[in-house]
């Protein structure tokens, strides 16, 4: 199998602008910079270069980091693509103007059109449900169908879920103010500060075992944190998925909140053309399957088969908002959170 290069980004990195910096532009080179580390997309990196015959060099660090460099950097440096997760990291690449906006009639054709940036600047490749959990033994699935159910004073003390400065809370809130208003969008937020059942802390996954331990009745989580629990090789955390059960919320309206992985080509990017045809390679079919089996996505290309845990779930709705609005409404969804008390 074809090897990539693989770099790690210190932060002194963004000062001295090492790493990539040597890696001259060639023909047959790309030059990525990715905040997903996840083992299973070196299989994408080589799979693009079996296909190619295009050697990728791999620069990780966190979103923060890697758009602080690119800013650094401007037009100028090596990055020829950027990819990341939650549109709302997107769109923070995007008003730092490290995006230049791509035609692709193969983007435009396999991916829907909420997973594409209005401009081109930025597409999703895989679709991360932030899904309800809750232990069945204690609730009833019916009663707790919404997300704006999490606001129930029927739930007070129950409820488990992240700090407001994460990410995937504030792509949430930010689309209930696009659904809501941000006047019943911070009524939510209130409401669910309300039903706490502990002060926030922790990732994702503790908060599913927050259910799975009785600290709390109800979690939200993006639903890959749960498939991880039930194919683990540790039988304590299949133990925990066995537990809990997930709720798909509003399928009686607008679907399951969505939210992406995505990759824009970057401004300046000296190997643009190389950089077009990975992002469509991401589309395929063999990369969208990739996205699943590899890290428990769901394929951005509705067509393409899945296995396992996330295929037994069957159809469900999800929320077609044009996830570029998560990103518009992130600094009024921070300014809520603030105001709601949600820490």
């Amino acid at each position: 199998m074809p090897q990539h290069r693989r770099f790690a980004l210190p932060l002194a990195a963004l000062i001295a602008g090492t790493a990539l910096a040597s890696q001259a532009s060639a023909a047959e080179e790309l030059n990525v910079y990715s905040a997903r580390h996840y083992d299973s997309d070196a299989a994408l990196y080589a799979a693009f270069t079996e296909e190619t015959g295009i050697e990728v060099n791999i620069l990780e660090g966190d979103s923060d980091q890697l758009i602080q460099r690119l800013t650094l950097e401007g037009e100028a440096g090596p990055a020829d693509v950027l990819i990341t997760v939650d549109a709302g990291r997107l769109w923070r690449g995007e008003q730092e103007d490290v995006f230049q906006s791509i035609e692709s009639d193969v983007l435009n054709e396999r991916l829907p059109a909420h997973m594409r940036h209005p401009e081109g600047k930025w597409f999703g490749f895989s679709q991360r449900v932030r899904a309800i959990f809750i232990d069945p033994t204690e609730v009833d699935a019916e009663a707790i169908s919404r997300y704006e159910d999490l606001a129930d004073p029927a739930f007070a003390g129950e409820v488990c879920i992240r700090s407001s400065n994460n990410i995937y809370n504030q792509s949430l809130l930010a689309s209930m103010i696009a659904h809501h208003g941000e006047e019943d969008a911070e009524a939510w937020a209130e409401g669910v500060v309300e039903n706490f059942a502990r002060d926030p802390e922790g990732g994702d996954t503790d908060q599913i075992r927050g259910v799975a331990s009785g600290q709390c009745n109800i979690a939200v989580a993006n639903h890959y944190y749960y498939v991880r629990l039930a194919n683990s090789d540790n039988e304590a955390d299949r133990e925990v998925a066995e537990k809990v059960q997930i709720v798909f919320p509003n399928q009686d309206d607008r679907g399951a909140h969505i939210n992406v992985g995505g990759a824009g080509v970057v401004k300046g990017a000296p190997n643009e053309e190389n950089a077009v045809r990975f992002l469509e390679f991401l589309a395929s079919d063999e990369a969208q399957a990739l996205f699943a089996s590899g890290n428990y996505e769901f394929p951005a290309v509705e067509s393409v088969e899945i296995d396992g845990v996330i295929a037994s779930w069957g159809d469900f709705k999800k929320d077609d908002l044009n996830v570029s609005v998560l990103g518009e409404n992130n600094p009024e969804a921070v300014r809520i959170f603030d105001r709601a008390g949600w820490r």
